[in-house]
């Protein structure tokens, strides 16, 4: 499990700094010692300051998860950086966000730093409790109706700050206006009970187990008390502990049973400390609950942890195993069987173990910059994806490879008759672009093509990984087949995809999804021209005959952009102009790219026809070149049912999943018209084809989980 320890020491990360500034600081040690502890479990264990970044930082360390799926656990410390109620900081942003953790909730914790109210909570339940007074500092009688000896303490603070014992109306008034002044809040006034200490440790919930009562031995050379003094080492005086104290049997059972009920009243969960004073006449008395108990090497509640045969590591795993409990209803992730389990529970079982995994996995692909063009970088992309799916398990098949625009591979039992998964090796971003290195926020990866090709890669990885670890890929009738020339729009390997889905039952395109998490099963078609005109070479200012190519290819491209129809589904656009021409002297040439996206081919051919009518013959010469086609992608019956199935599979996940139609063209629409299709299959994307392209965090899982079970159903 991920498990990040949420502590407050250094940081002052905050927007601004006033009020009340917390003193208490946990150790760098105790955080290490943690820290091993959880490791020595086989948790992933990362520390974060409890400041304002912390949002971003547990985003980052452990993402959103998958209906089902287990999230990690924050294991807090934190103290809270300033403000009243400061414990209740950080357990309330856990809260807000949706992160699980160990100790007590912010009402807890607000109750029991608040000393007024957590004794008036305790009158009211009749667990026993010295009598006190509050004193404010708009008070001008600072004189209470309670016998001396009295013990003065800050109402909303924690650690002994400010705690003092007085023995007269002078040394309190000296004591509250400490109070007043250091900490800028009221002063409770409680009578001291003159007798031994005792802390009680608690552990667990519903009811919580409790430790045995641990005695503080103070040495002589100061108040019979614990201070901060002592606690943080500043006097020479060192006070012990004694576990269990040297109490009678009737008396440790009375003061587990007050710290239990005390424990309950705050509504504490997991862990606390409950400190008490026991007179000469054995009468127990509640002092306060410790709503995060230190976890100091030596402290009280690990020496009664330790009485307990909990060691230091066995502690703190115990705490993350009663906090799961409280959150999942186990303390350990249940063990799945594959015999007669369900697919999609093993399938996320499978991959919750791996989303660190998948990730460092797209980090590596991004790294390998295959775009169109480069050759050598392709060849080492597929030699890469080759030898992962070799080692998965698959065979290659070689009608479908030749090596330089085409590889396929299929399982034991083949693919035809079969699913056939598609997608491409190849970036299709121009050289001019400068690479993107891969880099991660809380939502979102980004790194180059990793929307377009390697969040695919790794979704088709994970995918066939998963259904092997079921012991399903070999019975399986899956297919593989990757090109490299997406960039092209297919114009090599458009005959192989085409036959190679025609052996199919069904193709899946590991094309990215839209933001919106939707997929596709209809998209239009794409046309690419090269239209090239020729005049002669003219001066500047001097009159001619003959017309100006580039005034004439300007007029020609706004009439030739007025074809498109919106109704129809049909546009017709101008890319990339280039002029050609010789020193002092207007261009002579020129040449632009027209696209034309059509959801038919009838309108594909009219829309040909109407443009070289519109170039006509004016006296410039003009060539029109068809230089690439991609057919549509038809939103046929089969596509649809296709997409109703997988729909049923993420529903019962709450993965989100809707269909859409598409203006940009796919493979896709290679695939025979009897052979039903969807698009859009990989992690969700966002700025495709530009340099900060980037994926979706939580979608890589979902997808993964989404495919491999839907696979994995058809046994």
């Amino acid at each position: 499990m991920k498990i990040a320890i949420v502590y407050n020491r250094d940081s002052r990360n905050v927007i601004n700094l006033f009020g009340l500034p917390n003193r208490e600081r946990i150790g760098l040690n105790t955080i290490r010692r943690i820290a091993d502890a959880l490791k020595s479990y086989k948790h992933r264990v990362e520390a974060f300051e409890g400041d304002k970044d912390l949002i971003d930082r547990l985003e980052e360390f452990m993402p959103r998860v998958v209906k089902g799926e287990r999230p990690g656990l924050a294991f807090n410390l934190s103290y809270g950086i300033q403000g009243q109620a400061r414990y209740t900081h950080v357990p309330s942003i856990l809260e807000m966000v949706g992160i699980p953790y160990v100790g007590s909730g912010p009402l807890a914790h607000a109750l029991a730093l608040d000393k007024v109210v957590a004794k008036m909570i305790f009158q009211q339940q009749g667990l026993p409790t010295p009598d006190f007074r509050v004193l404010n500092p708009w008070q001008s009688d600072l004189s209470v109706d309670l016998p001396y000896p009295l013990i003065v303490k800050p109402k909303n603070e924690a650690v002994s700050f400010g705690v003092r014992v007085v023995e007269n109306d002078a040394d309190l008034r000296d004591a509250v206006k400490v109070i007043f002044d250091a900490f800028q809040q009221p002063a409770v006034v409680e009578s001291f009970i003159d007798g031994r200490e005792i802390n009680v440790g608690l552990i667990g919930n519903n009811p919580p187990e409790t430790f045995a009562p641990v005695e503080l031995l103070f040495g002589a050379g100061g108040p019979p008390i614990y201070t901060y003094e002592d606690k943080t080492g500043k006097v020479e005086r060192r006070v012990g502990f004694q576990c269990p104290a040297d109490i009678t049997a009737d008396t440790a059972g009375r003061a587990q049973e007050l710290a239990r009920r005390a424990f309950d009243a705050l509504g504490c969960y997991d862990c606390a400390r409950v400190d008490m004073r026991l007179d000469a006449e054995g009468r127990l008395y509640l002092l306060e609950v410790n709503s995060l108990p230190s976890m100091g090497e030596h402290g009280s509640y690990t020496v009664g942890a330790e009485r307990a045969g909990l060691d230091y590591p066995k502690l703190v795993n115990r705490l993350v195993e009663v906090a799961g409990a409280r959150y999942f209803g186990t303390p350990k992730p249940p063990l799945f069987s594959v015999k007669g389990a369900h697919p999609g529970q093993l399938v996320l079982s499978f991959l919750s173990q791996r989303r660190d995994q998948m990730e460092r996995q797209l980090r590596t692909w991004t790294a390998l910059h295959s775009r169109t063009g480069d050759a050598v970088r392709i060849r080492e992309a597929a030699g890469k994806l080759g030898e992962s799916l070799r080692e998965i398990g698959l065979e290659p098949v070689e009608d479908l490879t030749d090596a330089r625009r085409t590889w396929g591979w299929q399982t034991r039992a083949g693919y035809e008759g079969g699913t056939l998964l598609i997608g491409h090796l190849d970036v299709p971003l121009p050289p001019g672009i400068s690479v993107q290195e891969f880099r991660r926020d809380p939502e979102w990866l980004y790194g180059e093509g990793i929307g377009l090709s390697r969040g695919p890669l790794v979704t088709l990885e994970f995918v066939l990984r998963a259904l092997r670890n079921l012991r399903r890929l070999r019975r399986l009738p899956i297919g593989v087949l990757y090109y490299a020339d997406e960039g092209r729009d297919c114009v090599d390997s458009a005959e192989t995809i085409c036959q190679a889905s025609a052996r199919a039952s069904r193709v899946l395109v590991l094309r990215p999804g839209n933001p919106e998490n939707k997929v596709v099963t209809q998209r239009r078609g794409w046309r690419r021209y090269r239209l090239h005109a020729e005049g002669v070479p003219q001066r500047l200012g001097k009159a001619g005959k003959k017309p100006d190519v580039l005034r004439w290819m300007f007029a020609k491209l706004d009439a030739l952009c007025g074809l498109s129809r919106a109704r129809d589904r049909l546009t017709v656009a101008a890319s990339n102009l280039h002029t050609h021409g010789f020193p002092m002297l207007l261009p002579h040439a020129v040449d632009v790219t027209l696209m034309v996206s059509y959801g038919e081919e009838a309108l594909a051919q009219q829309a040909d026809a109407d443009m070289r009518e519109i170039l006509g013959k004016d006296g410039i010469r003009w060539e029109l070149e068809m230089l690439s086609e991609r057919p549509p992608m038809k939103n046929r019956a089969g596509n649809r049912r296709l997409a109703e199935a997988l729909a049923g599979v993420a529903a019962h996940w709450e993965i989100p999943f809707e269909c859409e139609s598409s203006l940009w063209p796919s493979v896709a629409g290679l695939v025979p018209a009897g052979t039903p299709v969807v698009c859009g299959l990989a992690p969700v994307g966002k700025d495709l084809y530009q340099p900060h392209e980037a994926v979706s965090r939580i979608s890589i899982p979902q997808r993964t989980l989404l495919l491999a079970e839907f696979l994995a159903s058809e046994l």
